[in-house]
């Protein structure tokens, strides 16, 4: 079975309780994420993954009131909410997505399950490296490569951000990145600061369709390019290369 899995918390340090915060006058940013992923023609089943942490509680109910199915599992090492989650579900092929991309394309993420079934790959991605917009990250990956990871990974940044000991270690994996026709990695609509929720919200009040597609913001962005001007001010991957400064630091193992 493929599975999208949505990582989701609260407990954002930049954006406390982003995922909750209304991108429309009727919608937050999780609903966005969710209603991407759900014009995908090749996920299978979609779910929340989100914290034993009693702040998470209005994640979980919100899942509930929009009949969206759930896991709960440990605040600190997400890999192993992730493992716990898939298992649970009996999910075959995950495709990793985080709850800052209200505008994931879910054309992309198709893309992405196609190339991973075409080969004999343990990892597909789209961001690593980088050429498309920052907030269309999509990562495909078997259980059993999810496993090893759970099994293997003892660093703070593997903990935490689930897929680093995948594409880290090409030795041990078969991965694929997909290329952009053209490098705009430098444009910018996932969500980490209120800069960025500025941004999401100036797209979404100009593109009335679901779903939104990457071409239809570079549609706006060609129309008014003052606009990335929003949130021009940012640093690339700020969480992960904070989880690699702890690496120097201890070591982090899973729990028995």
């Amino acid at each position: 079975m493929i599975g999208c899995i949505i990582q989701a918390r609260m407990g954002s340090t930049r954006l406390p309780g982003k995922v909750m915060l209304p991108i429309d006058e009727f919608n937050p940013l999780i609903w966005y994420v969710i209603n991407q992923i759900k014009h995908s023609k090749s996920c299978e089943k979609l779910i929340i993954a989100t914290t034993n942490l009693a702040e998470d509680d209005i994640i979980t109910d919100f899942a509930k009131k929009n009949s969206i199915q759930y896991f709960r599992g440990s605040a600190e090492d997400c890999l192993d909410r992730y493992y716990q989650c898939a298992r649970s579900f009996s999910i075959s092929i995950l495709v990793r997505i985080t709850c800052d991309n209200p505008f994931i394309d879910p054309t992309l993420i198709d893309d992405a399950i196609k190339i991973f079934n075409s080969g004999n790959y343990d990892y597909v991605s789209n961001c690593k490296p980088r050429t498309f917009p920052q907030g269309t990250e999509v990562e495909v990956f078997s259980f059993a490569a999810l496993e090893k990871a759970w099994n293997e990974a003892n660093k703070p940044s593997e903990r935490e951000h689930v897929t680093p000991y995948l594409y880290n270690h090409p030795e041990k994996f078969q991965t694929f990145n997909i290329i952009n026709q053209k490098n705009i990695s430098n444009l910018r609509w996932t969500v980490d600061r209120i800069e960025d929720m500025k941004f999401v919200r100036a797209l979404a009040i100009r593109i009335k369709k679901s779903p939104i597609l990457m071409k239809d913001i570079l549609h706006v962005l060609d129309r008014e390019p003052d606009l990335v001007n929003l949130n021009k001010n940012y640093v690339i991957d700020e969480g992960y290369t904070k989880s690699l400064e702890y690496d120097k630091k201890l070591s982090y193992s899973k729990p028995k």
